[in-house]
């Protein structure tokens, strides 16, 4: 008989039920709300339903769909052949510089002065995480607090809250027409301590859709200055948003033209359709190069701390396709098609709602002729419909139509197969 080494022991013999485990006092987490409901929808037997939930944009048959531009991208960087060796804490060199000049404007003054601080981040999720670990680390919050539109992006609350920063609401939204509420907008903003952080969404505000006119952005910046409040930007639908670029970066490139001294997030997930690329910039306008070369040097600590260095793919591709004329002519017209498929969809859905809601009134008006306008107003991925809780909950029980709690609508999953049943969805909980 063999006998077993001294080191030898049963699983049994470790008692390892009545050892207190490390783990064993830590609560179980909230499942994440929207990608909650998108489980629930992928659950979801019915052949009817449809999913308004997440983020990312479908095509006119309700399929994921990769830009031409970059399967051509894409096809030119995998024939060279490149090594996969890391790159430089700061990113691919060639992709931080197209990633600001896409954002400031190739003709932008900062450039050419070197006073422009950056680094390749991890998407745009990533390059707010940068935004609050810099501004914590250094202590450059007053009060640690960031001022953050009501209502934005969940995400923004818990990535500045465990950075160490204390997120404070200001009004943004005006639930009663469903617009943007400018005057309580200014009125927190002026009432904020000077040189307070607020954090504003570049453009396509998430969830709303609703941006400030350019005029109103002008009259913001100089407020905001005359305060020396400091700002970030977070830019993620540049390009998707309206189908232009330009046009979408006007808030940011006003702001910098004033003088500001912004930090900004810029994603390239939406408009290049990079979801799992991961691919983004963060970065910060400074004096001087001098002052740039000084705070590079901080982020690129920070950096190498966190994930020590980005991936490189995702950024390759966009180098390739914002280098090439004909690659970038191709990604602009393709920019400007996934934006006018959202814009057509939304002017569909409203004139269907309205039609269906006027064919139940009564004459007498004794039921609501909510207005809808505002389905159309709004720009970019989300709708911000003003349907009450109730009703989005009935969206779901009785017709598995699914957006999240506040009734945001993911527009780019409405298409001219579901559009008349989402339509007649909505008619049903809003007259009944």
């Amino acid at each position: 008989k063999i006998g077993l080494p001294s080191f030898a022991f049963s699983i049994s013999s470790m008692s390892l039920y009545s050892t207190a485990s490390f783990w064993g006092k830590l609560p179980l987490a909230p499942v994440d709300k929207i990608f909650g409901i998108n489980e629930q929808c992928k659950a979801d037997t019915s052949a009817l339903k449809i999913n308004l939930c997440v983020g990312a944009y479908r095509d006119g048959a309700g399929k994921p769909m990769v830009l031409q531009s970059v399967r051509e991208a894409e096809r030119r960087v995998i024939e060279r052949n490149l090594d996969k060796e890391y790159t430089g804490i700061t990113g691919v060199p060639e992709f931080v510089t197209k990633a600001i000049e896409l954002a400031y404007g190739p003709d932008s003054d900062i450039i050419p002065a070197n006073c422009i601080a950056a680094t390749q981040s991890i998407s745009g999720t990533g390059g707010c995480r940068l935004m609050a670990e810099f501004v914590a680390t250094f202590s450059l919050a007053k009060d640690k607090k960031i001022y953050i539109p009501s209502p934005t992006w969940p995400n923004h609350f818990t990535l500045t809250k465990n950075a160490g920063l204390i997120p404070v609401t200001y009004k943004y939204f005006n639930a009663e027409n469903c617009r943007v509420d400018f005057t309580g907008m200014v009125e927190d903003i002026q009432a904020a301590e000077d040189g307070s952080l607020f954090m504003l969404h570049a453009c396509a505000h998430n969830p709303t859709g609703c941006d400030p006119t350019r005029e109103q952005w002008d009259e913001l910046s100089a407020i905001m200055k005359a305060k020396r409040h400091m700002i970030f930007f977070d830019l993620a639908y540049q390009g998707f948003a309206s189908g232009d670029p330009e046009r979408d970066a006007y808030s940011v490139r006003k702001f910098v033209q004033d003088g500001h001294q912004i930090m900004l997030s810029q994603s390239f997930a939406k408009n290049f359709g990079l979801y799992g690329e991961r691919t983004g910039l963060f970065s910060i306008v400074t004096a001087s190069a001098e002052e740039a070369e000084r705070v590079n040097s901080q982020l690129k600590v920070m950096v190498r701390g966190m994930y020590s260095n980005p991936p490189i793919h995702g950024a390759r591709i966009v180098v390739e396709i914002l280098s090439d004329p004909a690659l970038k002519s191709l990604w602009l017209s393709e920019c400007k098609g996934m934006a006018d498929r959202i814009q057509s969809m939304r002017l569909s859905l409203r004139q269907k709602v309205e039609a269906g809601m006027l064919a139940a009134t009564p004459i007498d008006g004794s039921k609501s002729r909510k207005n809808w306008s505002h389905i159309t107003e709004q720009i970019g991925m989300f709708c911000y419909t003003g349907l009450s809780l109730e009703q989005v909950l009935r969206l779901r029980s009785e017709f598995h139509v699914y957006c999240t709690d506040d009734g945001r609508f993911s527009m780019a999953g409405v298409n001219e197969s579901n559009i008349d049943y989402l339509s007649h969805a909505m008619v049903s909980v809003c007259m009944t």
